[in-house]
């Protein structure tokens, strides 16, 4: 068994709700927008309502833009008549064939700025409900509002696109992923901010628990994707899965194979990208998920033991580096060091100069985390005197990263370049590490890091999961020495002077060379005599050195030198 404790193990990470009264429900949504929504569908005569995501985040106290409405009638009618009030303020976009329509509103409806506030209840309104000074609640425009009729939805065995029919606000909310996300909002103005919560989603976002409206097994058969989003809410959210939910996931799990690529890479990546992405891989494991969508990470979850030894779960490894990394990028968000995060003390030291991180890049970085070890299942060796081994793990990785890039739908460009590449060089600041830390080696590493050199770091940092604190700190400041070395050949600018200044082209013209091997190693040579430090990176001494070796090869030139 593993002893990485996975953070879903404490409750300490639950964000806690708030709970509102109708009166205060209608305090937050008093918006023109909404307002106007609700007497264009008095107009016509049907019910409107605010649903899903938004209406979860409200008590989630969470920021949301994501603004669904159904409407008991047709959607597409409400939001064309909606764009003709707005007017030029609106684009109408209509999606006939799903029976939805997007109103995109350039502008806010006040005029005054373009984010506004929700009106707040003042204190003392209805119960403990008050959302007096909250700036939680806030519009960014342009702002998007996705209009759909009630209906109802059901799928046959082997397809994934659903028969839809037309049916009532019940019907609906029948037909949600989870009880969170099936809570409603009237805009009707006779019932304007009624809260409609036929499946008490208030009570389940209390107790932190993700659970379906209907029979999980239904809920699942009917669209698989479904439980993919189960998993990656109760990541996002960390909440706990119902155990009938998660019991149907295991039951259902074969189902996943019916769902596109293209739909399971944006939940994985929605669980990659959460607070705690191991929570995810976790569940994606015990439901029996994962072994159908990243088995390569799957296989890792085993432990063999031979003649008394027996080597580590490479599978709970994975989880806990994927979870320094998460960590570590954090700290470099907030300019602290990782190192000092890893050790404990990460209030106290801040990073000058350090490199700046989007969210595109973290992904990938948390990408070569969940994939640096998956080479581990193929060189599994047991050495007599040894013990287990897993040498080249790292080359073998590498090799597997293009197929599953390419099943899962990731991009293939750089993207999964800069994931190979870490997989492969994951080993080789520890080996430098190991070892007298030379200028050779660091030069060697920066060169074929290149500008990734300091994700790589990071990822090799974040590989040190011993339990042993003094073996620990002895890796990290191994680890910090190597840091300092590349900061010294970054600042004496080494790395534009690492490839030689006679190249391949000249070497051709001097020998009277086509492309061919002997073009190869004597490039290679004079590479690795700058990165060796044999000679400066200057023309006459790396030209001797080029007439010395192509003479060993039996090379002849009659240009002069």
């Amino acid at each position: 068994m593993s002893t990485f404790a996975l953070p879903f193990t404490s409750v300490e990470g639950i964000k806690r709700m708030k709970l509102y009264s109708d009166q205060a429900l209608a305090k937050i949504l008093d918006k023109d927008i909404f307002h106007l929504i609700g007497h264009v569908a008095d107009e016509m005569g049907v019910e409107c309502y605010v649903v899903g995501g938004f209406v979860r985040d409200i008590f989630l106290e969470r920021p949301s833009n994501d603004i669904d409405v159904v409407v008991v009638g047709s959607g597409i009618e409400v939001a064309a008549a909606l764009k003709k009030r707005l007017g030029k303020r609106a684009h109408l976009s209509v999606f006939k064939n799903f029976g939805t329509a997007q109103v995109k509103i350039n502008k806010c409806l006040e005029c005054r700025t373009e984010s506004v506030e929700f009106a707040t209840a003042p204190v003392g309104c209805g119960d403990s409900a008050a959302v007096a000074n909250s700036t939680l609640y806030t519009l960014h425009y342009p702002l998007e509002v996705e209009f759909v009729g009630a209906r109802k939805e059901s799928y046959s065995h082997d397809s994934r696109k659903p028969i839809v029919e037309n049916g009532t606000l019940e019907d609906d909310q029948n037909r949600r992923d989870f009880t969170i996300n099936a809570m409603a909002i009237c805009l009707n103005e006779k019932r304007f901010g009624e809260l409609v919560d036929p499946f008490n989603g208030i009570a389940d976002l209390e107790d932190g628990i993700i659970a379906t409206p209907l029979d999980p097994e239904i809920t699942f058969s009917d669209d698989p994707l479904r439980m993919m989003r189960c998993i990656r809410f109760a990541t996002q959210l960390n909440f706990q899965i119902e155990e009938e939910t998660f019991d149907a996931l295991t039951r259902m799990a074969d189902r996943i194979k019916i769902v596109s690529g293209e739909r399971i890479e944006v939940e994985l990546n929605k669980i990659m990208m959460a607070q705690h992405p191991s929570i995810g891989f976790e569940h994606l494991q015990r439901s029996g998920l994962l072994q159908i969508i990243l088995p390569e990470l799957a296989a890792l979850d085993i432990v063999e033991k031979k003649d008394g030894r027996a080597h580590k779960n490479n599978f709970y490894h994975t989880l806990e580096v994927l979870e320094n990394v998460a960590r570590s990028v954090k700290c470099r968000t907030e300019n602290v060091e990782f190192a000092t995060a890893l050790d404990g003390s990460a209030d106290s030291a801040a990073v000058a100069n350090s490199t700046p991180y989007t969210l595109h890049s973290d992904l990938w970085l948390r990408w070569a985390a969940l994939l640096h070890d998956i080479g581990k299942t193929k060189s599994k060796r047991w050495e007599p005197g040894i013990g287990w081994t897993f040498h080249n793990h790292n080359l073998i990785g590498a090799k597997q990263v293009p197929g599953i890039f390419r099943r899962l739908k990731l991009p293939m460009g750089v993207e999964m370049k800069y994931v190979q590449k870490l997989v492969d060089l994951h080993m080789r600041p520890q080996v430098i590490a190991d070892s007298e830390v030379t200028d050779s080696a660091v030069r060697r590493l920066l060169n074929d890091a290149g500008d990734d050199i300091d994700d790589l770091m990071t990822l090799c940092e974040a590989d040190i999961t011993s339990k042993n604190e003094v073996k620990k700190k002895m890796f990290l400041e191994n680890f910090r020495m190597v840091r300092e070395k590349l900061t010294d050949l970054k600042e004496k600018d080494y790395k534009r002077l690492l490839q030689p200044v006679i190249d391949g082209n000249e070497i051709m013209e001097m020998f009277h060379l086509q492309p061919s091997r002997e073009v190869g190693v004597l490039k290679q040579y004079l590479k690795d005599a700058v990165l060796d430090n044999q000679v400066e990176n200057e023309r006459e001494p790396l030209m001797q050195l080029l007439l010395k070796k192509a003479a060993q090869m039996g090379l002849k030139t009659n240009k002069i030198c």
